[in-house]
């Protein structure tokens, strides 16, 4: 699959200084993110995978190395570019949920709608991602489940371009991970999202339009689907 390039990394690494060692997290990666598709970035523990998402995210800087979103490089702009980049461009969803728990679903994904300027419509991502009749309920008060489901609407609801996913179905059982992953889809092909999804779950690799395989800190290779599962069909 190629296309338009929304992200491109060039040369990237992280370094991190563990008193007097250095940890290289991740090393010299290069990597172009095409608009629209699904990403799949697969591998262990300790891969580097976290790190380039969260660089990805603007959550934290190479060590060297740019990270260009639509020709504009987000690491050398200083920290009022970032903070844009990371409030209109870009939306998180985690695997555990940091949903603030005195805040019901709905008032939870309003408070990331006020975050931005053009937010969707909060009863219709409410609606979306099947929790318009739980919208008045307290995280407490949701499976699981449910939880992740509002953490993705407070993520769209943002109309982003990119949407990160760092393990989202990690905390969930089979079936409800499955869920989320066809919701995940759902939200790519109908909204046009970019999608990039971070697991360690070799099946998951198979519903994205391209899987980049990391292992200790490098893209060891990439794998382009021409026939991506749709996650009803994926086992594992």
């Amino acid at each position: 699959m190629e296309g338009q390039v929304l992200m491109r990394l060039e040369q990237v690494t992280k370094t991190y200084d563990m008193g007097e060692i250095k940890v290289e997290a991740l090393k010299e990666t290069t990597l172009e993110v095409f608009n629209g598709e699904m990403l799949v970035i697969l591998g262990p523990s300790g891969s580097g995978k976290s790190t380039l998402l969260n660089l990805m995210g603007g959550m934290d800087s190479p060590t060297s190395g740019k990270v260009i979103f639509q020709d504009q490089n987000i690491t050398g702009g200083g920290e009022d570019v970032l903070t844009h980049y990371r409030r209109n461009e870009v939306g998180f969803v985690f695997q555990f949920y940091n949903l603030i728990p005195d805040l019901t679903a709905r008032e939870n994904v309003e408070l990331a709608a006020e975050l931005v300027k053009n937010p969707l419509p909060i009863d219709d991502i409410l609606k979306e991602v099947g929790l318009n009749e739980r919208m008045d309920h307290f995280p407490s008060q949701m499976s699981g489940g449910e939880q992740q489901r509002i953490s993705i609407a407070r993520a769209v609801i943002k109309n982003p371009r990119l949407l990160l996913c760092d393990e989202p179905t990690g905390a969930l059982d089979y079936e409800t991970g499955k869920l989320i992953l066809a919701l995940l889809k759902k939200i790519n092909q109908e909204k046009g999202c970019t999608v990039v999804l971070i697991t360690h779950n070799i099946a998951i690799g198979a519903m994205g339009d391209r899987v980049a395989r990391m292992r200790s800190g490098e893209i060891v290779e990439m794998i382009e689907n021409a026939n991506p599962l749709s996650p009803e069909g994926i086992e594992w």
